[in-house]
């Protein structure tokens, strides 16, 4: 039996709340919304890449956020080390270019346990909570980094309708 993405239910959402409740449930549509782009899609499905030379594949978001949503929280928020799975070094690419099809379940998987994880890693962390940048040395506060992901997941919703319609020309909410 072929593994298919879930079929995705997405949260109601936070209109009029205090500011974190608002920013989680901004955050939480993003993820929703990438997860939703990809439920009913094979892993040979989700690795279609988009259009040559790109590298970009459904697939490939879900890796690529694993790593984001890791080093924003864990890394920097929380001043975790955990390490980044799919990238270092050598291949910072590895997110996109290192795909597997038949590793998709465990890919998705494994975002949706990098969600949870990232979540109770903030949870106590206030707003206001400043780490250092380690490249540019700048300081950033969670504030920040929860506004820097909405807009990340958001770049990356229309990359995924654009990926989602050439698969199998879904658009919008179908």
């Amino acid at each position: 039996m072929t593994w298919t993405a879930p079929e995705v239910t997405r949260s109601q959402q936070v209109l009029v709340g205090d500011e974190r409740a608002v920013l989680h449930s901004l955050l939480t549509r993003g993820r929703e919304i990438l997860l939703w782009k990809c439920q009913g899609l094979t892993g040979a499905q989700l690795a279609t890449r988009s259009v040559e030379p790109s590298s970009m594949s459904l697939l490939g978001l879900i890796r690529h956020m694993t790593e984001v949503e890791r080093g924003w929280f864990r890394m920097r928020a929380a001043g975790e080390e955990p390490g980044y799975i799919y990238s270092d070094e050598v291949n910072r690419d590895g997110d996109f270019d290192d795909i597997d099809p038949a590793r998709a379940e465990a890919d998705y998987g494994r975002f949706l346990e990098e969600i949870a994880v990232c979540d109770k890693a903030i949870a106590d962390l206030p707003l206001d909570h400043a780490t250092r940048h380690p490249r540019t040395g700048k300081d950033l506060s969670l504030r920040w980094m929860y506004l820097h992901m909405i807009e990340e997941y958001g770049r990356h919703a229309g990359h995924a309708d654009l990926l989602r319609e050439r698969i199998d020309g879904a658009t919008g909410y179908q």
